[in-house]
């Protein structure tokens, strides 16, 4: 056998200028496709049977209907220019070009009234729903990715109950940093987003970043009147449970007796006058200082099922560790507000919860203990305090910033170094952020409440409760039978509901709500524990 391979049948080169003629025309050309000629043999036909159609040709779409799933999907190289962009059927000019997008982290803030919260919703008003229709219409997601944020990796650091404020948060996604002839990307997006929502910043990040993952810690503060510790009216329904208690063995509370309810006609005074005597009312330091030990009660590691909703005690997810709580009061007009800051790595859905434990077991006297008592299994109701006082004041990432800073350190890359990454810092906005908070956060909490009263009314209401679900309130500090909730689905008598009005903090919604009395309320919401995941942060 020769060594010499017959190359008589084989293709032979392509002739300069011939690249336009591919393989499979010249093939065509050879061998023209008619019933009676069959396609040309091929030495590749044995080795690829799989791939080849029932005449032997490669298999292709040939005789297919043209696809239209990806009509209009570039292919080949990336235009350089507008004019070399291709057009697409189905629109009436070219598109446009395509521009590079960047994982980004967005420092902002809001006021969240008049928003169903940060996370977008379906046809509802939400933080990021107006956040991203502002940086679509500014050119910084393009219009391919308008239709879906899940598009650009969508996250936040913190989500926000409806009506609830922040201070700094932080949302991340790809995005378009680079908007031709935009000298300031920031302001641009400001320009489409209403007063009340701020972009403070952008910082551009790892690529595989993760807003809520990336975050180590979450810092809230919660503000409330401090005529919030005043206890119940003696001749509320809330005082005669408690009373009713204590004669069948429990024990009597002497903070039902409250020189602040010794007066003339106190069994007969309206909720109006009574409100402008608690506005007066001045708290004392040893209920600061009660305050104060109590909220120490929530710091460290425990198991927060009881201030939450949808959540089993054996569930893990339950853990969560508040790192440190601090309280101070402070005038302000002719109210006295107390504000309590939070500092944890998380927080659960309704963390509101907390806040009411604290208050309420304050006012009523029961001992610190009952804290305690509420991360164990048993469980029980808490209610939720008004949204009006809650503000996200802003999410931490040391973390993250270590790790920036070290690998910028390590490589040595300066800011305007292409894989420079800035650490996120809320602090170079400060001055920025306490202005806004002061005109669109503080003057409209404060006004909110000395306009309709919330904070006042939502005590009201859980003092003309008169049923069992809140007597773990007491002074042993203990939860009795009675109070607990038991997971048969056996409905209990006279079951706490909560009003929805408390999740208002806009004044326009609150002039549409119907008054309390005609409120018939509603028990706790049941979620699956996915969507509470979700709305957690």
């Amino acid at each position: 056998m020769s060594m010499t391979q017959d190359t008589s049948k084989r293709p032979s080169p392509e002739e300069p200028g011939s690249s336009s003629l591919s393989k499979r025309a010249r093939l065509e050309q050879n061998h023209p496709e008619s019933p009676d000629n069959a396609p040309p043999e091929s030495s590749t036909r044995e080795k690829h049977p799989g791939k080849r159609d029932a005449a032997g040709w490669s298999k292709s779409r040939k005789g297919k209907e043209k696809q239209s799933k990806n009509a209009g999907r570039r292919r080949g190289p990336r235009p350089t220019s507008p004019s070399e962009t291709p057009k697409n059927d189905d629109d009436d000019g070219p598109r446009p070009p395509r521009l590079p997008k960047r994982m980004t982290a967005l420092l902002l803030g809001f006021c969240g009234s008049g928003c169903s919260g940060m996370q977008i919703q379906p046809n509802v008003r939400t933080i990021e729903g107006v956040l991203f229709d502002a940086l679509v219409r500014a050119g910084a997601v393009s219009k391919d990715n308008a239709d879906d944020p899940t598009k650009v990796n969508l996250g936040r650091a913190a989500r926000t109950d409806a009506g609830v404020h922040a201070a700094g948060n932080v949302v991340s996604m790809k995005l378009i940093v680079n908007l031709p002839g935009v000298k300031d990307w920031v302001s641009r997006i400001n320009e489409e987003l209403p007063p009340e929502i701020r972009v403070w910043g952008k910082v551009r990040v790892q690529g595989g970043f993760n807003a809520r993952l990336s975050c180590d810690s979450r810092k809230y503060t919660y503000f409330f009147p401090s005529y919030l510790l005043i206890p119940p009216k003696p001749n509320s329904a809330f005082a005669r449970s408690q009373r009713a208690a204590a004669a069948s063995g429990g024990p009597a509370s002497d903070t039902l007796q409250h020189p602040f309810w010794d007066f003339p006609g106190a069994d007969s005074s309206s909720p109006e006058q009574d409100l402008a005597r608690k506005r007066q009312w001045r708290v004392a330091a040893n209920d600061v200082d009660a305050l104060r030990t109590t909220a120490k009660r929530f710091e460290g590691t425990h198991n927060f099922h009881n201030f939450t909703v949808g959540r089993d005690f054996a569930d893990r997810s339950n853990q969560r560790n508040m790192i440190r709580i601090q309280a101070k009061p402070a005038v302000y007009g002719d109210t006295e507000w107390i504000s309590v800051l939070f500092h944890g790595q998380s927080f659960m859905l309704h963390q509101r919860k907390m806040m009411s434990a604290l208050v309420l077991s304050c006012r009523t006297g029961t001992p610190t203990e009952i804290i305690d008592e509420l991360y164990g299994p048993r469980m029980v109701l808490v209610p939720k305090m008004p949204a009006l006082g809650l503000l996200l004041e802003y999410p931490i990432f040391d973390s993250y910033n270590q790790k920036v800073t070290t690998a910028n350190q390590r490589k040595k890359y300066d800011d305007p170094h292409v894989d420079f990454r800035p650490p996120i810092d809320f602090e170079q906005y400060r001055s920025t952020i306490d202005a806004f908070k002061q005109t669109f956060i503080y003057e409209d909490m404060r006004a909110t409440e000395d306009r309709h009263g919330i904070f006042d009314a939502w005590m009201r209401y859980v003092d003309n409760y008169e049923g069992n679900d809140l007597l773990y309130l007491n002074p042993r500090g203990i939860i009795p039978a009675t109070a607990v909730i038991r997971k048969d689905g056996k409905r209990r008598p006279k079951p706490f509901k909560e009003s929805k009005r408390f999740d208002v903090t806009n004044i326009k919604e609150l002039k549409d709500a119907p008054p309390l009395e005609e409120e018939s309320g509603s028990e706790e919401e049941s979620m699956s524990k996915p969507a509470l995941e979700d709305m957690e942060g």
